[in-house]
């Protein structure tokens, strides 16, 4: 080795240089970890407020043609037969469990992503554009996949087995979440437990594209002007409305690839996508890749305004305990 090559005592960081990295290092660190908490807490709130009405899509988008004549119908039926409470909040456990790492690692993910359209493109006053929004959304369904997979396979099992009309003394298939994974493991190993894993992914990311940019395109136009042409404080009733707007916007694209999902997720024995594709369209033309979509729609506006309500509230509330 030369001379050259061999780092001088000049070359090597300072104390106060390697003391800023340290604090960068800390506070990109701590940014994530934010991230992580106030995604989780907007992932319960999307739970308590929309599982009645994805639990209706399910039930609708599973169904065999003629069970039920609507969305209205999912809900008096379901009601008249296991209550209330019980009823709409079948299957409640397992996105209760998945929702909040769903979620939190979603924005967790969709905070890298904005990082990495940093290191590939220009930001201006860190104002992202439009396409570089949706680009960090794309980015952060590949990490949420490999949690929202396997939780949506065990809320769909939990949710269509209430459809079933039980024999006097006969018990449900699965008694909870961690026997529907007991069960497929057993049946098929991780590949049965991960089953609908691709469409979840193929859903997800142009999804969370739409999701995440509609929410900043709205978030902008509603935030107030201060007298010095700053941004202001967004209210959180202009939160909500963006969080509203961007559920919509997320299922317009998706549902057809939603209803192929649930259907793979809730079929017995090996499907393929070609075939239940092939299958859902002999059964009722293009219609049959919409069933559900009322609910979803109706669930979309105040789940996720509860979600982004959720997000910004523990975003403030860390602010106020640590900054």
């Amino acid at each position: 080795m030369s001379k050259s090559s061999i780092p001088s005592v000049n070359d090597l960081p300072s104390a106060d240089e390697l003391k800023k990295d340290a604090v960068v290092a800390t506070k990109q660190t701590f940014a994530s970890l934010r991230s992580l908490v106030s995604g989780g807490a907007g992932g319960v709130c999307a739970v308590v407020v929309g599982h009645p009405f994805d639990l209706v899509k399910v039930r609708l988008q599973t169904a065999q043609a003629g069970v039920y004549s609507g969305a209205m119908d999912v809900v008096r039926r379901t009601i008249a037969k296991e209550g209330l409470v019980r009823g709409l909040y079948a299957g409640v456990s397992a996105p209760l469990v998945g929702v909040t790492p769903m979620f939190a690692v979603s924005f967790w993910g969709y905070d890298l992503g904005k990082k990495l359209v940093k290191s590939f493109s220009t930001v201006h006053n860190d104002q992202f554009t439009v396409g570089q929004v949706c680009a960090a959304g794309a980015f952060s369904a590949i990490p949420t996949t490999a949690i929202t997979a396997p939780f949506e396979r065990v809320k769909v099992l939990l949710q269509i087995q209430g459809q079933k009309t039980l024999a006097p003394g006969e018990k449900p298939k699965y008694a909870g979440g961690v026997d529907v994974v007991r069960q497929l493991y057993k049946e098929g190993g991780v590949r049965s437990v991960f089953r609908g894993s691709a469409m979840t992914l193929a859903r997800d990311a142009p999804g969370s594209a739409a999701y995440f940019a509609t929410y900043e395109i709205v978030k902008r136009k509603l935030t107030p002007k201060n007298a010095d042409g700053t941004p202001g404080e967004l209210s959180l009733l202009a939160v909500m409305a963006a969080g509203g707007a961007a559920g919509i916007a997320m299922w317009i694209p998706v549902f057809p690839v939603d209803t192929i999902k649930s259907r793979l997720q809730s079929a017995e024995g090996n499907p393929t996508i070609g075939g239940t594709v092939k299958e859902l369209y002999r059964r009722g033309g293009y219609k049959a890749f919409f069933p559900g979509i009322g609910p979803a729609m109706a669930r979309a506006v105040p789940a996720n305004a509860a979600t982004f309500l959720g997000v910004e509230l523990a975003q403030k509330a860390m602010t106020r305990m640590f900054d």
